[in-house]
């Protein structure tokens, strides 16, 4: 499973986690990725993995839940 998002290429970064004696280790901060059906506009719904800003920000269409 790919760890970037579909709509904007958001991708983990490396950093460093700081200890309270200032040690240095690497580190990754991951994107908040959620999987969600996007519905397209030749009407195909398929499962994207999309960061959350992407979701706030309306880049995502739903598909209409059906009922039956």
């Amino acid at each position: 499973m790919s760890k970037e998002c579909i709509f904007c290429g958001k991708k983990p970064q490396v950093g460093n986690l700081v200890s309270h004696s200032n040690i240095k280790t690497k580190r990754r901060f991951n994107p908040n990725l959620q999987r969600v059906r996007h519905q397209f506009s030749n009407g195909r719904v398929c499962t994207l993995m999309v960061c959350t800003r992407c979701l706030r920000s309306g880049a995502v269409v739903k598909p209409l839940a059906v009922r039956g």
